[in-house]
């Protein structure tokens, strides 16, 4: 008996400490609640982040295609333009191509040097250029920006890039050459 009753509670202290191996409602819940807090505190940072890198990214994209129109008027010796893909609004995407016409819009037999797609959604792009009767950025085979009012008028101002707190902005000067910055950042960056 003393066997059968020793084996009777070697197994039933057994079972008492299976029981005991997970975790009570109440030690859940506790760990939710601070998942839940560092979350919300995560969260916004990591939106953040996001939206930066967004639209640092677009930012680079479209001067690197200021730069390459700029380059292709230079190596080809002839103007090459930059325009919205949709022809009004750079968050379209952008073309860069030779207007034989210069109608601002890619037509049959055109040379097409880059087609950019549309930028992530949420980012909006304006400028505010010297000729602002249509949205462009046109260089001649000197390697500086033109007008289509006059082929000896410069095109330069700036294209603002703004997506939730984050701003970036693309100046092109006279003489054409463009670089980025951040106006909340910098203060030259007018």
């Amino acid at each position: 008996m003393d066997t059968i009753a020793g084996k009777s509670r070697g197994a039933g202290s057994q079972l008492r400490r299976s029981c005991r191996g997970g975790y009570t409602l109440v030690e859940l819940m506790i760990a939710l609640a601070l998942l839940a807090i560092i979350l919300a505190r995560a969260v916004p940072g990591f939106v953040e982040l996001i939206e930066r890198q967004k639209i640092s990214v677009t930012t680079a994209d479209l001067l690197t295609a200021i730069q390459l129109t700029r380059a292709e008027a230079i190596r080809r010796g002839q103007r090459v333009d930059l325009v919205p893909a949709d022809g009004v609004d750079w968050s379209s995407g952008w073309v860069i191509f030779i207007d034989g016409n210069r109608n601002r819009r890619v037509d049959a037999g055109e040379v097409v040097i880059l087609v950019h797609d549309a930028v992530a959604r949420g980012i909006a792009i304006n400028s505010a250029m010297t000729d602002n009767s249509a949205t462009y950025i046109a260089y001649a085979a000197s390697g500086r920006t033109r007008t289509n009012a006059n082929s000896q008028t410069p095109q330069f101002g700036h294209i603002s890039l703004s997506l939730g707190a984050q701003q970036r902005r693309i100046i092109v000067n006279f003489l054409g050459r463009a670089r980025a910055c951040n106006p909340l950042v910098e203060a030259a960056c007018g």
